[in-house]
């Protein structure tokens, strides 16, 4: 039986489909009932395929192993089929047609919002609320001014730590605006793939590539962080659309508004740097559609582009130096210890149908002697033929990903069957975010810190003075848990560092020595003769770890209120936190 042509199927965008004679529907709806059986069915054999080999997945974070170690797989199944079921009823809403941009962002930034109770995971979180929240103490100017002096910048550039200090500055510091924020700027995100997939082919190519980053649950575990990845894709992704724009269309609001873009991509992240080669491509793909016009802007784009990023770095060049001399003898070495495999990458950590429609475009592409699809194709290239298999550092490549397997979705005719698969992609995707990586993010030790910063804030004390043990089994100095709790609370923090170390070997080549090199912000510290203050937090990595001798003594008067013990019992690096209060503080209920 032959599969309906795409004039029957889809229309111009595959999005409706014209009335046809009963004969004709009800064999194309017998047609696509079996094509949607094949790909629910296909779908659920990949999600048991891959929980049988789950072991094989080596993320660093969200591997399978952990995700789904104690997992009821004949209790996901039913969840997964009722998704992929649902799909098949939304498939033929009209609304996408309508507003396609405004469907993409609203339904993004809900499915975004959906993690915001994950706790921070990453201690690189510490990092950027550290330069934050010197923004919010002492002022932007004084950030720039001491950004690689008195404040260390390790290999931060400055941008995206602007941003989230000029956050707490005007809105408070409270963690969610900063989620609110990050989600905002995904959402964004989706819309600029579909916006930048529209202008290289058509509306529903552009469409199905900014549905497709909902396809990638390791992606939207990432949106609520406070860290520069997503921010960065971002930027990216606006110096890339601002440029295809300028470049086709001229003038100089858009020549300014690309060189602005480009600047403000330059200073989020050194791997943007890489990553802004991708523009050059877009000029020579470009320059075969109008060579003296499009030569014209993009010799004014560079020439703007240019000035704001050296206006920019003069004064700050010396830092500048010194951050890519350490890149280069610490960052750069430790690629090839720091890292997951391109299976984890490609098949655990996103919907595999996307791989296999993205290795499906490149046939298609060549086949097709398509020079736009270089513009997508550059970035994943570049990172396979440099080796770059660091997923976070990879998160800005992931919409060129999608618009690779978008490409790929062009050669199946029938528009509706593509609506369906991509939208197969996404329920799967968010049964396997809500069943298994959300949950176990949230088991994490990490969520004590949230929990107890929640549960200061319920005490009347202003003011909190913190103890961080030293850790026994990673190489992290726990003072870096001190940044990561007063995110979560609004408290006066008293921090006392003393007597804490490196201990054992390998801190020069472990991806937390930033931990020890860093500083915090200028927290009160807790002079000589113990305690002062009515509530002490004491933060260790293990409950049954007893405390120090001098502590203990200077607990003497104190009883312990509320201990945090939650652990997934699977990283080195645990927060297990123990509140104690003052004798004389009136107990609660």
């Amino acid at each position: 039986m032959r599969g309906p042509t795409e004039s029957e199927r889809s229309g111009a965008h595959g999005f409706a489909r014209p009335a046809f004679s009963a004969a004709h529907v009800a064999a194309d709806r017998q047609w696509l009932l079996l094509a949607y059986t094949a790909v629910a069915l296909l779908s659920l054999a990949a999600f048991l395929t891959l929980f049988l080999f789950r072991a094989q997945d080596d993320n660093r974070l969200t591997s399978w192993r952990w995700v789904f170690a104690d997992a009821d797989v004949f209790w996901i199944i039913p969840v997964l089929a009722a998704g992929l079921f649902l799909a098949a009823a939304l498939v033929r809403l009209p609304f996408p047609r309508r507003r396609p941009a405004g469907v993409l962002f609203l339904c993004s930034f809900a499915v975004a919002a959906v993690f915001w109770g994950e706790p921070e995971v990453v201690v690189d979180a510490a990092r950027y609320f550290t330069q934050a929240k010197h923004i919010e103490l002492y002022g932007l100017g004084y950030f720039l001014r001491e950004w690689g002096g008195q404040i260390t910048a390790w290999t931060d550039l400055p941008l995206i730590p602007s941003l989230y200090g000029l956050i707490f500055s005007f809105a408070g510091e409270h963690r969610i605006y900063i989620q609110v924020f990050t989600t905002l700027l995904f959402a964004a995100s989706v819309v600029l793939t579909y916006l930048i997939g529209r202008t290289l082919w058509d509306e529903a190519t552009g469409f199905h590539a900014g549905a497709l980053l909902l396809g990638m649950p390791y992606l939207l575990t990432q949106v609520p962080l406070m860290l520069v990845d997503v921010p960065t894709m971002f930027f990216l992704l606006l110096a890339v659309f601002a440029t295809l724009r300028a470049l086709e269309r001229g003038g100089a609001g858009y020549l300014a508004l690309a060189s602005v873009a480009v600047a403000l991509a330059f200073w989020t992240k050194y791997s943007a740097w890489l990553f802004l080669s991708v523009l050059v491509v877009v000029l020579v793909v470009r320059l075969k559609q109008g060579p003296r016009p499009v030569f014209l802007r993009a010799l004014v784009l560079i020439m703007i582009s240019m000035v704001l990023i050296g206006a920019t770095l003069l004064p700050m060049l010396e830092v500048v130096g010194a951050q890519l001399r350490l890149l280069q003898s610490y960052q750069l070495p430790g690629l090839a210890r720091w890292k997951e495999s391109p299976g984890s990458t490609f098949l655990f950590q996103m919907h595999p149908f996307i791989a296999a429609f993205a290795l499906i475009s490149v046939y298609a592409a060549f086949k097709n002697k398509d020079a736009r699809y270089a513009i997508v194709l550059w970035l994943p290239a570049l990172v396979l033929v440099l080796g770059i298999n660091r997923i976070r550092y990879l998160l800005p490549v992931f919409p060129m990903l999608a618009l690779m397997a978008a490409y790929g979705l062009r050669q199946i005719r029938c528009g509706e069957l593509r609506n369906y698969i991509v939208l197969s992609i996404v329920a799967s995707s968010m049964a396997l975010s809500v069943l298994g990586f959300r949950p176990f993010l949230q088991r994490t030790s990490a969520v004590n810190l949230q929990q107890a910063g929640e549960y200061l804030d319920s005490l009347d004390a202003s003011e909190v003075e913190v103890v961080a043990l030293q850790q026994r089994y990673a190489a992290v100095n726990p003072a870096v848990s001190v940044p990561l709790l007063d995110l979560h609370t609004s408290k006066r923090l008293i921090f006392r560092p003393d007597g804490l170390a490196p201990t054992g070997r390998g801190v020069d080549e472990s991806s937390l020595r930033f931990t020890w090199e860093y500083s915090n912000p200028k927290y009160d510290y807790a002079g000589a003769g113990g305690p002062k203050a009515e509530v002490v937090v004491v933060i260790a990595d293990d409950v049954a770890e007893p405390l120090p001798h001098c502590i203990a003594q200077e607990l003497i008067g104190y009883r312990l209120s509320r201990q945090f013990i939650a652990s997934e019992n699977v990283f080195g690096y645990r927060t297990i936190v123990k509140v104690y209060l003052a004798g004389h503080y009136p107990r609660r209920g």
